[in-house]
């Protein structure tokens, strides 16, 4: 794709065509909207779900559209009728309604005009012939005054009761539009991700006049819920497992029946003795979470889906290619016609996004698809642009925004090296017995950053139950892995150290824990430092899962990890050979350090330690 800027680029209209990277869902998303099939899409956040569902609507006719109304029941106040009508038709049908109710009080007008000519001429008319029975004008100015004034609190009693039973019959009588599709140009569409039952299911509002003739009638407290309001279109629903358990059976219940009947949800509340006849709610369901949703997701739910719809895996890497790489550049190109407030991008920038998806994506040759947090990125990038009044936001506008736009986990990392440092927690210089610079990452995968992770090691002679003694609150894995640094030592020394040492294994000051295998090689390389009393280089930081055989396995994050090296100020990173391709870090910062890949642990000690005097125990090592 040759282009000077994202300007150049055409943008498609249409949502299903911005989907990037996720062809195999797009396919589904289409089939479902021909035969309205419901979906689920299970996957990590920013992948496209959301968009997806909004693609769905967007797919879907609209000619089947059509008004909720909610009638009066004259048999039974609390079971308002139902009914619908083709999209527009609603209103007119409330406002023939409001009319007919208006032309019924029309004649009452006439008799509250009479009534108050009479309240005036009537006290007018009696003080005159008291004034010429005894002549008295103060008893005959009295006499009006109290006739007038009771015949004024008569007419404004009549007023209001007449006022009052205009309004209370005019409700009663006038239906109310619960779901109103009017000039609805596309199908409708929600999202409920978070809603409550109320608001998902619908609702009828309590009503703290309910008693006395004063309450409002039934059926004009009738809220339809997001299942009612998107009749015919679709319903969005992200992370669904966290709906409680009742609200997802009840979600089943619309699923099946493709109508659900509105009540109040709380048992409490005067609505709750108010139910309608069942409201239609003919949707299809896009249902989204990540695995855990899985687990937590009502099992009759998801077999509903599953039945009658699909399921669908959301990729989170593409290939590495030229066309998926055109997906990139278009992509930045949506995501400034979307912004509308920033530049577009140059070709040079476009490349700079590319190399930074490489680099989030945590696995060689491939490109992350979690592309909402590359889209701030892109934006951060771009107000930098605007800021300083650039035509095209470049290259050096989105090494500013990475500076400037770092996750919450990136500054933590930052003040936690800093800290670190400054107490001498983390050591970057000289050389020490028994003390390694591991690399650890903090955060989820879409937004993580490496830190330093200090580890110290101790070898004392032990008794007859000798053990290996870890703290700094790890994780099972980390466990099982530190245990495996025994069978490593058997190899290349031949000695069995559970029967003979106690090993002491310090992740110091890691009061966040410790997961995962990764640290392996390190835990490795401190615990032979303490046996051997070989010093370890502390310019020098590692990463990397070890197998029993001594064999350096692939890890995650490790463009984090080398970038938190860089960071610390140290000189040497050792990694796995197999994640060599995976370090995508700005070629300026690369100079400052020096990666080494490793197959094995031998090759680990022989680059972390200082073999000066021990010549022979490395040559004993290497000839294992």
């Amino acid at each position: 794709m040759k282009f000077k800027s994202t300007a150049d680029l055409k943008v498609s209209k249409r949502i299903i065509d911005q989907v990037i990277g996720q062809e195999d869902a797009v396919e589904i998303v289409k089939k479902a909207s021909t035969q309205r099939r419901h979906v689920l899409l299970i996957g990590e956040p920013g992948t496209g779900k959301s968009m997806l569902g909004m693609a769905l609507a967007e797919l879907l006719p609209k000619e089947n559209l059509v008004d909720i109304l909610a009638f009066p029941n004259p048999n039974d106040e609390n079971q308002p009728l139902i009914r619908t009508v083709p999209a527009g038709e609603g209103r007119e049908i409330v406002a023939r309604a409001r009319l007919h109710s208006n032309e019924m009080f029309k004649n009452q007008n006439i008799l509250v005009f009479i009534l108050a000519i009479a309240s005036v001429a009537i006290p007018w008319v009696l003080r005159g012939y008291y004034l010429k029975l005894d002549g008295n004008i103060i008893a005959a100015n009295i006499m009006f005054s109290a006739l007038f004034l009771g015949g004024m609190v008569f007419v404004g009693a009549f007023l209001f009761f007449i006022s009052f039973g205009k309004r209370m019959d005019g409700k009663a009588k006038v239906p109310r539009i619960i779901v109103d599709n009017f000039n609805q140009e596309k199908v409708p569409f929600f999202d409920a991700t978070g809603a409550h039952a109320g608001a998902l299911l619908g609702d009828v509002l309590h009503d703290p006049f309910q008693s006395g003739g004063l309450g409002t009638p039934a059926h004009e407290r009738v809220v339809a819920g997001m299942i009612h309001k998107t009749n015919m279109g679709v319903l969005f629903i992200d992370e669904i497992a966290t709906l409680h358990p009742a609200t997802q059976q009840e979600l089943l219940s619309s699923l099946q029946e493709r109508k659900f009947a509105i009540t109040g949800q709380s048992e409490r509340s005067a609505g709750a003795m108010v139910r309608t006849e069942p409201v239609p709610c003919d949707f299809i369901l896009v249902a989204a979470g990540n695995m855990e949703t899985v687990k937590h997701m009502h099992p009759a739910l998801r077999s509903r889906i599953r039945g009658y719809g699909y399921e669908v895996f959301m990729k989170d890497t593409m290939e590495d290619t030229e066309d998926n790489r055109q997906k990139i550049a278009m992509f930045v190109a949506q995501e400034v016609t979307k912004d509308k407030k920033i530049p577009h991008f140059s070709y040079d920038a476009v490349d700079q996004i590319i190399d930074e998806a490489r680099r989030r994506a945590n696995r060689k040759g491939h490109l992350t698809l979690r592309l909402r947090e590359l889209g701030g990125l892109i934006r951060a990038a771009g107000d930098i642009a605007k800021e300083e009044n650039a035509k095209l936001a470049e290259r050096e506008h989105i090494l500013k925004a990475k500076k400037i736009a770092r996750t919450l986990e990136q500054q933590i990392a930052d003040k936690y090296i800093e800290r670190k440092k400054e107490y001498e927690v983390i050591k970057t210089t000289g050389r020490v017995v028994g003390r390694v610079n591991g690399l650890a990452i903090i955060g989820g995968e879409e937004a993580q950053s490496g830190i330093i992770l200090p580890i110290e090691a101790q070898v004392t002679p032990g008794g007859k139950e000798s053990e290996i003694i870890a703290t700094g609150k790890l994780g099972e894995i980390a466990k099982e892995a530190i245990k495996n640094v025994s069978a490593i030592i058997k190899k290349y020394f031949g000695q069995d150290i559970k029967e003979e040492l106690d090993i002491y294994v310090q992740f110091i000051q890691t009061y966040e824990g410790v997961e995962g295998d990764s640290a392996s090689i390190a835990v490795a390389t401190a615990v032979i430092s303490a046996f051997k009393d070989v010093p370890v280089n502390q310019d020098t930081a590692m990463t990397g899962s070890l197998s029993v055989r001594g064999e350096v396995l692939p890890i995650g994050g490790v463009s984090s990890k080398v970038e938190a090296a860089i960071e610390a100020g140290l000189k040497k990173v050792i990694v796995p050979r197999a994640n060599l391709k995976d370090v995508i870090v700005a070629p300026d910062r690369l100079e400052r350090i020096s990666i080494v890949p490793v197959d094995n642990i031998a090759e680990v000690l022989r680059e972390a330690l200082y073999w000066k005097g021990k010549e022979k125990i490395l040559a004993m090592i290497q000839g294992a």
